[in-house]
C-alpha cells in the first residue's frame, strides 16, 4: 500500500512539466463528458420515466431541473473551497459521490427517490466542474500550452452536450431510462483510480478561515436567480409571485454577498477581479454566448420536429454538422489566439455567429438540407470560437491562487446564460407565435387558447378538432411558428452584435509571460495596468516610501568629478562681488 502510494505521489510530482500533464487532460476532459451528458442525457428518456413512476406535473419538472438548479448553486461554494483544501481532493469526492448518486438514480422507485438523487449529481457536478477547469490552469502554467489545452476542454463540452440526448434515446429504446444513469460508472471506475494516480493537488494562498456563511449566501443567491429565469423560461409571468419572489430574494443574497466579499481581508473571491475589463468582459461574452446558443438549440430542434415533421434521429443527425464544427473551432483555437489574439477573435466569432443566425431566416416550412447545414456548421464554429476565447482570456486574467474561484464564475455564468436564454428567446418566441391564434377562424376560443400555449400543443387540438377546422388549426399554427422563429432569430443576431462590441474591451494581443513568471513577479506598470493589486501580505511587508532607497545613488567623493571655476578673465562683475562678499565673510 505504501509504495502504490508513493508511486502515485511520484507520479503527480512529474505531472506538472513533463508529458504527463496530457494525461491529467484526458482525466479533465472525461470528467467534463461526464457531467455535460448528465446536463441532457434524461431530456429524451422523460416519457419513460412518466410512463414508469407517474410523477405529477410538480415532481416531473424537479425531475429534470433539480440536477442544473443545484449544480449552478454550489459551483461558487465548490469552487472556492477548493481553492482552501486543494482542488483534487474536491475533485475526487465529486468522482465518488456522483458515481453513487448515478446508481441511485438508476434504480431509483419513486418520483422523490430520483428527484434527491439528481440533486445529488448536481452536488457532484458542482464539485467537478469549476475543479476541472482550475487544476488545468494549474497545470498548465504556460499560456500557449494551457491555451491548447482548453480548446480540448471546450470541444468535450460541445461533444457531451450533443451526444446525451442521441445515447439516451439509444439506451432508453433498448434498454429501460435508468440506463441513462449507469453509463456513468464505467467512466467512473476508469477515471478516479487513474484520477488519483495523476492529478497534482493544488490550493489557493488564502490562510484565513473559509468564509461559510458567505458561501452560504452565494448559493441561496444563485439558486434563487436561476429557478426565478427558469420560470420566466416555462412561461409563467414575469410578476407571479413564485417568479418574482425567488428573483428577488436571490439578487438581494447576491448583493450581500459582494458587499461581504469587499468588507473581508480574506475573501471568496476577489471582486477586484471584475475591476479588471478583461475578466468581467469575458464573463459578460459567455453569458451572451450561451443565451444564444441555448435558446437556439431548444427553438431548433422544435422546428426540425414539429415544421419539417422529423424523427427524433433524423434531428440529432441534423445537428451533427454544428457539433463537429465546434469540435474544430476547438482544435484550432489555440492557432486563432496567437494569431489574431483575445479581441478579434470573440468579436468575429460573434459576427460569425450573427450571420449565420440571419441565414437561418431564409428556412420557411419546407425543408432545406443545405441551407441548414452550412448555418449549423457557421453556428457551431462561430460559437465555439467565443466561448474558446472568453473562457482562455477569462482563466489566464485570473491570479492562479483564484483559479477555482475565477472557473466557479465561469461556470455560473455558463449556467445563468443558459437559463436566460430559454426565458428570453423563449418569450419573444411565444409573444410572436400566440397572438395569430385568435384570429383563426371556425375554431372554439377554447381550442384556440389551448393552440397558443405552443405548437406541439396546436397540433394536439388540430387532431381532436378534425376536419376542415382542424387542418385551419394546423396551417395557421406551422405558419405562426414560423414567424416567431423568424423574430426570435432576428433578436438573437442583435444579442450576438452586442456581444461583437462588448468584446472590444477584450486585450488586442495574447500576452504570454515567461512559463516560470508568477502573477506576483509582474512588473509594477503591468500589474497597474492589468488592474492588479498585491495581496495584503505582500503589501503590509512593502518598505515604506520613507524606507526606500533612493533610486538616485549619489557618487563617492572620490569619484565626483571636481567643479569647474571659471576664469578670472570670464567672470561677470556680479561674480566678482560675490566672491568678494563671501571672502570678508569668511574673514570675520
Amino acid at each position: 500500500m505504501s509504495g502504490t502510494t508513493t508511486a502515485g505521489a511520484r507520479l503527480r510530482a512529474a505531472t506538472g512539466g513533463g508529458a504527463n500533464r496530457w494525461v491529467v487532460l484526458i482525466v479533465l476532459c472525461v470528467s467534463l463528458l461526464l457531467v455535460a451528458l448528465d446536463a441532457t442525457v434524461l431530456h429524451v428518456a422523460v416519457p419513460a420515466v412518466t410512463a414508469d413512476l407517474s410523477p405529477s406535473g410538480v415532481e416531473l419538472l424537479w425531475i429534470v431541473d433539480a440536477y442544473p438548479l443545484v449544480c449552478a448553486s454550489l459551483l461558487i461554494l465548490f469552487g472556492t473551497l477548493g481553492d482552501r483544501i486543494g482542488r483534487r481532493r474536491v475533485l475526487l469526492l465529486g468522482y465518488g459521490l456522483f458515481g453513487a448518486a448515478s446508481a441511485v438514480a438508476a434504480f431509483a422507485g419513486s418520483p422523490v427517490v430520483l428527484i434527491g438523487a439528481r440533486a445529488l449529481l448536481g452536488v457532484g457536478g458542482a464539485m467537478i466542474m469549476p475543479a476541472t477547469l482550475s487544476v488545468l490552469r494549474a497545470v498548465f502554467p504556460d499560456r500557449r500550452e494551457r491555451a491548447v489545452a482548453i480548446g480540448v476542454w471546450t470541444a468535450v463540452a460541445a461533444v457531451g452536450a450533443a451526444v446525451g440526448p442521441v445515447l439516451g434515446g439509444f439506451l432508453v429504446e433498448h434498454f429501460w431510462w435508468g440506463s441513462v444513469f449507469l453509463i456513468n460508472l464505467p467512466l467512473l471506475a476508469v477515471i478516479l483510480p487513474l484520477g488519483r494516480l495523476v492529478l497534482p493537488e493544488s490550493k489557493g494562498c488564502a490562510d484565513g478561515p473559509w468564509d461559510v456563511l458567505g458561501a452560504l449566501m452565494a448559493a441561496a443567491g444563485v439558486l434563487g436567480v436561476v429557478f426565478g429565469v427558469k420560470r420566466l423560461g416555462a412561461g409563467d409571468g414575469a410578476l407571479d409571485p413564485a417568479t418574482l419572489g425567488p428573483l428577488c430574494l436571490g439578487a438581494a443574497l447576491l448583493v450581500l454577498f459582494v458587499r461581504r466579499q469587499r468588507r473581508r481581508t480574506q475573501p471568496l473571491i476577489d471582486m477586484r477581479m471584475f475591476a479588471r475589463p478583461a475578466f468581467s468582459t469575458s464573463v459578460g461574452c459567455i453569458v451572451l454566448a450561451m443565451l444564444a446558443l441555448v435558446g437556439l438549440e431548444l427553438i431548433a430542434v422544435q422546428y426540425l420536429q414539429l415544421v419539417l415533421g422529423l424523427s427524433p434521429l433524423e434531428t440529432g443527425l441534423r445537428l451533427l454538422p454544428l457539433t463537429f464544427a465546434a469540435m474544430a473551432a476547438g482544435a484550432t483555437g489555440s492557432a486563432t489566439l496567437r494569431r489574431v489574439g483575445p479581441r478579434a477573435m470573440v468579436a468575429w466569432g460573434f459576427v460569425l455567429t450573427a450571420g449565420a443566425v440571419l441565414l437561418l431566416v431564409l428556412m420557411g416550412q419546407h425543408d432545406r438540407p443545405a441551407l441548414l447545414t452550412a448555418a449549423f456548421v457557421l453556428l457551431g464554429f462561430g460559437l465555439q470560437t467565443t466561448l474558446f476565447g472568453a473562457y482562455e482570456s477569462m482563466l489566464s486574467e485570473a491570479p492562479a491562487e483564484q483559479a477555482g474561484g475565477a472557473a466557479a464564475i465561469g461556470e455560473t455564468s455558463y449556467q445563468l446564460g443558459a437559463g436566460m436564454g430559454i426565458a428570453l428567446l423563449g418569450s419573444v418566441m411565444n409573444a410572436a407565435y400566440a397572438p395569430a391564434m385568435s384570429s383563426v377562424r371556425d375554431v372554439p376560443p377554447g381550442a384556440r387558447s389551448a393552440a397558443a400555449e405552443s405548437l406541439g400543443e396546436a397540433y394536439q387540438v388540430a387532431a381532436r378538432l378534425g376536419g376542415p377546422a382542424g387542418e385551419s388549426l394546423r396551417t395557421a399554427a406551422r405558419q405562426s411558428f414560423v414567424h416567431g422563429l423568424h423574430v426570435t432569430l432576428l433578436v438573437s443576431a442583435g444579442l450576438l452584435l452586442l456581444g461583437a462590441l462588448a468584446a472590444l474591451r477584450l486585450p488586442r494581443i495574447m500576452d504570454c509571460p515567461a512559463p516560470g513568471a508568477a502573477p506576483a513577479e509582474e512588473a509594477p506598470k503591468a500589474r497597474q495596468a492589468r488592474g492588479m493589486r498585491r495581496p495584503p501580505e505582500q503589501r503590509s511587508a512593502e518598505p515604506r516610501p520613507a524606507e526606500r532607497p533612493s533610486s538616485r545613488l549619489r557618487k563617492p567623493p572620490e569619484k565626483r568629478p571636481p567643479k569647474l571655476r571659471k576664469p578670472p578673465e570670464t567672470r561677470e562683475p556680479s561674480d566678482l562681488a560675490a566672491l568678494r562678499g563671501r571672502a570678508e565673510a569668511r574673514s570675520r
